[in-house]
């Protein structure tokens, strides 16, 4: 997934499939869904992004993945904890 913010056009495009032709837009209260021929969402653009989200549509560009399996570095932090805790209350 990539998303950009064009500052000319004030323009905010949100690209699931970088590799599927568009075969179908469409644009409802000025937000453009982009289809491919098999009905996938290829992009959402929401146009004049400044007035629908932010002033400055960048400050969106904090994002956080929500269902992301942890890291085995994450697993290794935590059981260094869990141990840590167990020796002072054991």
């Amino acid at each position: 997934m990539k998303i950009e913010y064009d500052t000319d056009h004030d323009l905010l495009n949100i690209e699931f499939l970088s590799d599927a032709p568009i075969h179908d837009s469409l644009e409802v209260d000025g937000i453009v869904i982009d289809y491919a021929k098999d009905k996938r969402i290829v992009a959402i653009e929401v146009l004049d992004a400044s007035k629908r989200t932010t002033r400055n549509p960048r400050e969106l560009a904090n994002l956080t993945i929500v269902g992301e399996k942890p890291s085995q570095s994450d697993r290794v932090r935590e059981r260094g904890a869990e141990y840590r805790k167990k020796r002072k209350t054991g």
